[in-house]
């Protein structure tokens, strides 16, 4: 192993970062009237003297957030005290070693608050690799070979939908054209949709203008929150439809808000406005489910999109095998970090679904860039009816912030996975004590 890679993990740091979204309604949907945006932020440190750290976040919507980083700190003797080498020459199995301590195992398996844990962990690890090679995450991804991407993934409950031999098979047939999608990402950025001009709590002459100056920065995909009132959706919906026009493309997004048959019915009506489709449109777990909203809503050309809250790389399989999904959409946090997320990109590939994954989040947008560009590059190959979602909220708090020009995320180029935070606005919005909270705290 490089000297690049000597060292022990020494240290590792939580925060409980929370963002008062919840004053302005940003982030608010039919299922999270007053999310407040958060983040189990992570900082793993090292014996190597340069003054490199990981750092990595999971997202939350405030309450909750500090049992996060309990569970984050019940990772920490899995971590601290191992070789950097540990993890760098062999991720797949370190991912495993986190994901397997059997106590642990018995509160997800792979689910729930420890695989939140996990995903924070995991994209620390990421984000220190990514700083000693002196890449952004995307290049480190894609600077490795076929078998190197192969060995990232647990490949135990997938081998009935995809086994590694395929998976290898599928990444060798593109890596001799990785260098020319790569110029093109460079050249060009990948294509974003936006959700900011759609959120539940913002008026009619807010939708309109944010419409707009969508429209204005180059956007052509734009995604509007639908599910507490009907009649509401309708004349929002209407309203995005007239401000975009024919031209362009809408989504809408129910939040899990529905039973199966009121989202047939629901989604329905919003047809004539011509969706391209319903995302989480009933309870995220239930996979029949959203293959009966498929097969209901095919005839229309409205397809069923989900994935934020899909908790790991089974349940997408079943998804994919259950044809229930038109689109994936990976979460960076959601699912146990950078190995998890290879994994599901690979599914998706096999099973030719595009990966337009979810970005609606405190550094998720910062995440899913890299994810989205080593997908195409790596991994699909495709740009069809591939979009990423852009929130524009709270990238002012990081270093290397996404940048967004003309609809399409522009490829970055600064070290680690984007998502270092800058040290005053972690020391401000950390909760309770942090400088923001005081404020608005004392006047409770």
């Amino acid at each position: 192993m490089s000297s690049l890679h000597s060292g022990k993990i020494t240290g590792l740091r939580v925060l409980d970062v929370r963002f008062p979204t919840s004053l302005s309604l940003d982030g608010s949907d039919a299922m999270n009237p007053d999310p407040d945006y958060s983040a189990a932020y992570v900082v793993l440190t090292t014996d190597r003297g340069d003054g490199i750290e990981g750092h990595g976040l999971t997202f939350t919507i405030g309450r909750g957030n500090d049992i996060v980083g309990t569970a984050i700190e019940a990772l920490r003797p899995l971590v601290v005290g191992q070789s950097i080498a540990a993890f760098t020459s062999t991720p797949g199995a370190f991912w495993k070693h986190l994901t397997g301590d059997s106590q642990l195992r018995w509160i997800g398996p792979e689910k729930g608050v420890i695989h939140l844990a996990t995903a924070a962990v995991v994209n620390a690890l990421w984000d220190l690799w990514a700083k000693l090679e002196g890449k952004p995450l995307w290049k480190l991804l894609c600077d490795l070979s076929p078998a190197q991407i192969v060995e990232l993934v647990d490949w135990r409950y997938l081998t009935d939908a995809l086994t590694p031999a395929e998976a290898l098979v599928m990444l060798e047939k593109l890596a001799p054209t990785r260098a020319a999608r790569e110029a093109e990402m460079l050249r060009d950025g990948y294509p974003a949709y936006t959700t900011s001009a759609g959120w539940l709590g913002y008026s009619d002459e807010k939708i309109r203008r944010l419409c707009r100056e969508s429209i204005a920065e180059g956007f052509t995909h734009f995604k509007i929150k639908v599910g507490s009132h009907l009649a509401d959706d309708i004349r929002r919906v209407s309203i995005v439809r007239d401000e975009i026009g024919p031209q362009h493309t809408l989504m809408i997004d129910a939040n899990q808000k529905w039973d199966v048959g009121v989202a047939i019915e629901w989604t329905k009506a919003l047809a004539p406005w011509r969706p391209l489709w319903i995302e989480e449109p009933t309870s995220p777990d239930d996979i029949l489910g959203h293959a009966a909203i498929a097969r209901a809503l095919e005839p229309l050309g409205i397809g069923v999109a989900t994935g934020e809250h899909c908790q790991n790389r089974v349940m997408f399989k079943q998804l994919l095998q259950a044809r229930a999904i038109a689109f994936c959409q990976i979460d960076s946090c959601r699912l146990g970090g950078v190995n998890e997320v290879v994994a599901v990109l690979l599914l998706a590939a096999k099973f030719g679904i595009p990966v337009c994954p979810h970005a609606g989040g405190v550094g998720l947008c910062e995440y899913v860039q890299h994810e989205s560009i080593f997908d195409y590059i790596c991994v699909s190959g495709s740009l069809e009816q591939r979009t990423t979602e852009f929130v524009d909220h709270l990238h002012e708090h990081f270093l290397d912030p996404c940048v967004v020009k003309g609809g399409r995320y522009q490829t970055p180029l600064a070290i680690g996975t984007s998502i270092t935070m800058k040290a005053t606005s972690l020391a401000e919005h950390t909760y309770p004590t942090g400088t923001v909270w005081q404020k608005i705290l004392s006047k409770k």
